[in-house]
């Protein structure tokens, strides 16, 4: 009988059902975009109701494209847009409020405020998280839900109200709400998590005002989880758990210390394995868990950029310079010089991340002349997220004393030749690109297969990796220098800006 594992990739802007084989190969895959909301500048929200909805649209369409059987599905594995919260009544499993997406800053004023009310805050929530006091994590996100939705605190206090990131919504709804959980991955990107001591930190949910009785189960990202009761007539076990960026290192197969992988998705996410010990970035870096597996916890140092694959779809919705996204290589390439002509975007929509972190840095363009075209703009948008990379390159490097010597990379963006070429020349680094760009999607599998025996360990998944392509940098120095000196001034205007609000 053919065998497979599914897993559900829960995006910021789609949902996708793939399942693989166990030679690691996708052999099915169905995708669907679901709304973004923008109630009010910084803010963006999700409707959990249509999430839920479209996982199980993609499921039953990803299987029928194929002709894949109930029977044939061996277990399940959720990997997730992290932060993104969610909380909703465990009595009528409606949402109380709709889904706060991680990119949202409403609550960037009271994280201010938090760290000038107490100056030492910042320290001790670092020393326990490996996190920054910020508004892309999710503990003042549940916060503002509790405090701004009538009745939600009492509600929550009574033993009414449940909060989770996406992988635990979607758990819950497949079990039919009797599984309430989350793994160590997504668990270290809420504010209310030791890291240390693997437990919900009670001084902190104190300082988040959040009860502990909101807060799922934390179990190994491979392990356990439920079994269905809702979508399938048959109980498939749930047994893979890992949020997006650590389920896609999983899937580089960055199994051993030093090993990193950068992610082009909605966001552009840099990590490296740091063994099974957790330190803290002197260079705007955060420390989190990466997985759970066979007892022992491996952590990650990591650096975001909000916009990477969203820029490019800003250029698509919002501008209307592109039909698709991957014509942006194309109208790229019709510049006319390689610097070019000095144009340079930032792409801060919501914000700059590591490790700049100032949550009222806005979008800029910068060195436009009258000579300027659509086409510079869409380079612009392009070199942005190789710019992006060499910061947190840098930033990575200075931490751990030496420079990594090769970049693994995934998501959709990376499919586009010209700015992985790019990237290659900026870092000074080789960009090596798999087969399968579909590596969040793999790790999560992985992660489910090996907690039901499909794979029998980690060397017979590195074994399945292959490699498409490697660029390697071919810039000159001097012309690598000068365009990052231009992006560095792109940065400190935008910041003087941000800063004199």
């Amino acid at each position: 009988m053919k065998e497979y594992i599914l897993s559900i990739d829960q995006g910021t802007t789609s949902i996708r059902a793939i399942f693989f084989n166990h030679d690691g190969d996708i052999v099915s895959v169905y995708a669907k975009e679901f709304a973004q909301f923008y109630p009010d500048s910084g803010w963006v929200e999700q409707d959990p109701m249509e999430m839920w909805a479209v996982t199980g649209e993609v499921i039953e369409k990803a299987m029928a494209k194929s002709n894949i059987k109930e029977e044939e599905i061996i277990a399940i594995g959720i990997t997730n847009q992290r932060e993104t919260s969610i909380v909703w009544d465990k009595n009528t499993g409606e949402p109380v409020y709709n889904a706060i997406v991680w990119q949202d800053r409403r609550t960037a004023e009271y994280c201010d405020q938090l760290k000038a009310d107490d100056p030492e805050i910042e320290g001790a929530v670092r020393n326990k998280t490996g996190l920054m006091i910020d508004s892309y994590f999710s503990g003042t996100k549940v916060k503002w839900i509790l405090d701004n939705v009538e009745g939600a605190r009492e509600r929550a206090e009574k033993g009414d109200l449940l909060f989770g990131n996406v992988d635990t919504w979607i758990m819950w709804k497949l079990t039919d709400g009797k599984t309430h959980a989350t793994d160590y991955s997504n668990a270290s990107r809420t504010l209310m998590y030791n890291i240390n001591d693997l437990k919900w930190d009670e001084e902190l949910l104190k300082v988040f005002d959040v009860p502990a009785n909101m807060l799922p189960k934390v179990q190994e990202s491979s392990s356990h989880f439920g079994v269905t009761a809702k979508i399938f007539k048959r109980a498939i076990p749930i047994t893979g758990d890992a949020g997006d960026q650590q389920a896609a290192t999983f899937g580089q197969c960055c199994f051993k210390k030093g090993m990193a992988k950068f992610t082009y998705g909605t966001a552009g996410v840099m990590t490296v394995n740091i063994g099974d010990k957790p330190f803290l970035s002197n260079n705007g870096l955060t420390t989190t868990i990466g997985w759970g597996l066979n007892g022992k916890v491996e952590y990650l140092l990591e650096a975001v950029a909000f916009s990477a694959g969203s820029a490019i779809q800003w250029l698509r919705d919002e501008m209307d310079m592109l039909d698709e996204s991957p014509d942006s290589e194309y109208f790229a390439l019709k510049t006319k010089k390689v610097s070019n002509c000095g144009v340079y975007f930032v792409p801060a929509f919501t914000g700059l991340c590591a490790p700049y972190w100032n949550s009222y840095a806005r979008a800029a363009i910068v060195g436009i002349e009258r000579g300027t075209t659509k086409n510079n703009i869409i380079r612009a948008v392009l070199e942005s997220l190789g710019y992006q990379t060499r910061d947190m390159f840098d930033a990575f490097s200075e931490d751990l004393g030496e420079r990594l010597s090769i970049l693994k990379v995934d998501g959709g963006a990376c499919n586009n030749n010209l700015l992985m070429q790019f990237t290659a020349d900026i870092v000074n680094v080789d960009i090596e690109r798999p087969d399968n760009t579909e590596t969040t999607a793999a790790g999560v599998a992985y992660l489910a297969g090996l907690a039901v025996g499909f794979w029998k360990d980690q060397d017979e998944i590195v074994a399945k990796r292959t490699v498409e392509h490697v660029f390697h940098p071919q810039m000159d120095e001097g012309l690598r220098s000068d365009l990052y000196k231009g992006w560095k001034r792109a940065i400190n205007s935008n910041l003087c800006w941000a800063n004199d609000r």
